[in-house]
């Protein structure tokens, strides 16, 4: 039998939660799940149980996923190698179809099972689905160590997303559907892009105008130079962090996709701990929150 404080402990809790859940009524977010922090099966399931809690809640949850650490994986399986240059990986033609067939295939059924399983409705997409997202070719520059000369490098079959068709969306979601996308998109030119899963998330969150865009990864957020998580950003601020390196490396990319999305009329978006029990229900319905929020000013 549960205890009685208990009870009125769990009260509070969802009374406390009520004026979130009415900020985000009816409301598009957009969630991007990494490859890294999907790989604990139980932090899967209480991903999976968070979306579901924001669609019963009023919300209109929107999932994309990457799965490079499950794309690496299978590359290796298959034995096929991969060249990378300036630390980038190459993608090749043998290299998107084991992308497409992980990205759209293993990993967007995984997860719509999973929500499934906690009683939602889930339907898998990718870019090329309806049109949904046409790509262009990358153009990716990297500093040379010794000349610090900046130099393009031809990643292949790399893309950017450049237009969003939200008729697919918005059909979805009107059908009280949850959409899980993969970052797989045709050209005009008829090839195959593989997108940066951070990318096409902001793509995605910025055509839709999304009330918030949660970007979960395996780190806790935007760390200042200490170490120490910085819990509130302004795009200025970030553009500031970037010049002065407190801002390097990996994260540089997805603070240029918190700034993308914002432009297009975003409210905020939130860099996180996916691996952070319920993580998305800390961000959006508690004052808490769990990473670091970026907004306008």
């Amino acid at each position: 039998m549960t205890e009685l404080p208990n009870v009125h402990v769990r009260a509070e809790v969802l009374a406390q939660a009520l004026p979130h859940m009415q900020r985000y009524d009816q409301e598009i977010v957009v969630i991007k799940y990494g490859g890294h922090a999907m790989g604990d099966r139980a932090a899967a399931e209480d991903f999976a149980e968070d979306i579901v809690l924001l669609e019963q809640s009023g919300l209109k949850p929107i999932v994309v996923h990457g799965g490079g650490p499950q794309i690496g994986r299978m590359l290796d399986r298959l034995g096929i190698q991969s060249e990378f240059r300036g630390g980038l990986r190459v993608t090749d033609e043998p290299t998107v179809e084991v992308v497409e067939m992980v990205l759209a295939g293993s990993i967007n059924k995984q997860i719509v099972g999973w929500i499934s399983a906690e009683g939602g409705r889930a339907i898998g997409l990718c870019g090329k689905d309806g049109n949904m997202v046409r790509a262009k070719r990358a153009t990716k520059t990297v500093r040379d160590p010794d000349s610090m000369v900046e130099q393009v490098v031809d990643l292949g079959l790399v893309g950017e997303p450049e237009h969003v068709e939200r008729g697919v969306l918005d059909a979805v979601l009107k059908a009280e559907l949850i959409p899980v996308l993969a970052p797989v998109a045709y050209g005009a030119d008829g090839q195959t892009y593989n997108v940066n899963a951070d990318t096409f998330a902001g793509a995605i969150a910025g055509a839709l105008r999304a009330k918030r865009l949660l970007l979960l990864t395996d780190v806790p957020g935007v760390l200042d130079k200490d170490k120490n998580l910085i819990p509130e950003l302004t795009v200025e601020d970030c553009r500031r962090l970037i010049a002065d390196g407190t801002i390097t490396g990996g994260m540089i990319p997805k603070i240029e996709t918190c700034i993308y999305a914002i432009d297009q009329g975003v409210e905020a978006v939130v860099i996180l701990n996916g691996k952070v029990n319920h993580a998305v229900l800390l961000e959006l319905f508690t004052d808490y929150g769990a990473g670091t929020l970026i907004r306008r000013a």
